[in-house]
This record gives structure tokens, C-alpha cells and sequence, in this order.
């Protein structure tokens, strides 16, 4: 447990390092995975969904289709169930499949961590440049507010005669594998989530993505719910974090440099905090 007042003496890099290398990282034996025809959506073969939380569409589709994407639920703060979807960069011919997720699960909010390219394609342009169709899906870009670090898009999704808005956030400034430069605009984007109407009134999952859906994914889950912890309780608990994260979808934060930043921007939210919490 870290606690506010020890920031003064944070753990060296190599002890970070030796923490992270023992978490078991809970990657899916893809004989596990007993679902015909995967392979194909997946982004990467070796990132695949733990069987036990992943998100089945459940629409009524051909026995070709299937109910298959490569998408987990993830537990949020205090172990709340279905709190975050955690979920690969679409493909070209799952942008359908993704959309029918984020209608089926009432998703109020996407958090895309990831460029388009990054020397080679992590993601497809999966939302119109105005308006566009995507399987049985009409999707509008309303309005687009552009930040210095993120991009925010209000989107309409249409499907038959209803109507949703759904908030879109692109924070194109991690590279893949890799930390940012400085941990504040990272705290700024989950400010940015946290203040959100749409997430204060759905009580649906927010859906994050970056290209295989577990590093910066799995770094920025770990962030809001570090930060949540420490708003409530003036302590946090970084490792049962991640054990948490990964018992839910393999792999969640890829590497020790992404463990150690995750260190860093917590105890840089921590110095932020105002005094002690209220009981």
C-alpha cells in the first residue's frame, strides 16, 4: 500500500521492476479460447480474451458470426463488476462488431488511447469524418472539441428508430510500449472521464481501447481506479490493482516502465490531494 504522507521515499525502479515481474500475467492459452473462427478478429494472436469476463454480442446473428470479439469486462473500484470494457483497436471487418457492443452494452463513453498509425496500422478510423453507416449502425459526429492533448467527439449512434449519444475521447499522445512524457496529461484525461455527465448518468460500461487492448488500456483503467482510492481512502494499493486488472483481461499493463509511470502519476495525484480524506 502507498500511502499520501510516504510519497517522500517512493519504491527505487528496480524494486518496481522485481513487483511487476511477479504478478502472473494471465494470458489466454488459445486452446482455452473454444470459439470457432476467432482467429480472425483478433488484432494479435497472442492477445486473446479471458474466457470467463468477455463481452458475447448477443443480437440475434448468422451461425457464421458468431457472438465474438475480443473485448473483457474489467471490475472497477472497490471490485465493482463491468465497470470498464477493455477491448482491441477495431479491425476493418469488426468496426461492425464493435459499434453492436457499444450499442448492446449502453456504453456512455469511448476512451481511445492509440493513433491510427503508429509505423504501422493499430487501429482503423472506425467513426465517420460527419456521418456514416456501419452494419445495421448510423453514427454523426455532432461536435469535436479539440485539446491540446485529446480530442473529444459527441457522437449520435442510430440504430432502426432510436437514437444514443455516446462521448468519444482520443488521447493520441502515448506511444505504443512506451510511457508519456509527464504524468499530468494523464491525470487530465481521467479528470476529463470523471467529470463527464454521460458516465455520471449510464450505468454502462466505459469502453477503453489502444491497439491490443491491455498496455495503455490497462494503464489508464489502473490510474482511474488508483485515483478513486486514493480521493476515498488517502492510500492505494498499485499491485492489487493490476492483480485485479489481469485476473479480468491477460496482460493488462504490458511492461515495468508502464508499472513504474503508473507509480509516478499516482503519487503525483496523491501530492495534488487536499489534506486528509473526510471520514
Amino acid at each position: 500500500m502507498i500511502k499520501m504522507e510516504q510519497q517522500h521515499q517512493p519504491p527505487s525502479p528496480q524494486q518496481l521492476e522485481e513487483e511487476f515481474l511477479k504478478i502472473p500475467p494471465n494470458f489466454v492459452n488459445p486452446e482455452e479460447l473454444d470459439v470457432p473462427g476467432h482467429a480472425s478478429k483478433d488484432r494479435y494472436k497472442t492477445i486473446l480474451p479471458n474466457p470467463h469476463s468477455r463481452v458475447c454480442l448477443g443480437r440475434a446473428r448468422s451461425q457464421e458470426d458468431g457472438d465474438y470479439i475480443n473485448a473483457n469486462y474489467i471490475r472497477g473500484y472497490d471490485g465493482q463488476e463491468k465497470v470498464y470494457i477493455a477491448t482491441q483497436g477495431p479491425m476493418p471487418h469488426t468496426v461492425a462488431d464493435f459499434w453492436e457492443m457499444v450499442w448492446q452494452e449502453e456504453v456512455p463513453l469511448i476512451v481511445m488511447l492509440t493513433q491510427l498509425r503508429e509505423a504501422k496500422e493499430k487501429c482503423v478510423h472506425y467513426w465517420p469524418t460527419d456521418e456514416d453507416t456501419y452494419g445495421p449502425f448510423r453514427i454523426c459526429v455532432r461536435e469535436e472539441r479539440e485539446l491540446p492533448e485529446y480530442t473529444v467527439r459527441q457522437l449520435t449512434v442510430q440504430h432502426q428508430e432510436e437514437c444514443r449519444s455516446v462521448k468519444h475521447v482520443l488521447f493520441s499522445a502515448w506511444p505504443d510500449h512506451q510511457t508519456p512524457e509527464s504524468a499530468a496529461p494523464l491525470l487530465r484525461l481521467v479528470a476529463e472521464v470523471e467529470e463527464s455527465p454521460e458516465v455520471t448518468a449510464s450505468s454502462g460500461p466505459i469502453l477503453v481501447h489502444c491497439s491490443a487492448g491491455i498496455g495503455r488500456t490497462g494503464c489508464f483503467i489502473a490510474t482511474r481506479i488508483g485515483c478513486q482510492q486514493l480521493k476515498a481512502r488517502g492510500e492505494v494499493d498499485i499491485l492489487g490493482i493490476v492483480c485485479q486488472l489481469r485476473l479480468d483481461r491477460g496482460g493488462m499493463i504490458q511492461t515495468s516502465e508502464q508499472y513504474q509511470f503508473l507509480h509516478h502519476t499516482l503519487a503525483l495525484y496523491a501530492a495534488q490531494l487536499p489534506g486528509e480524506p473526510s471520514p
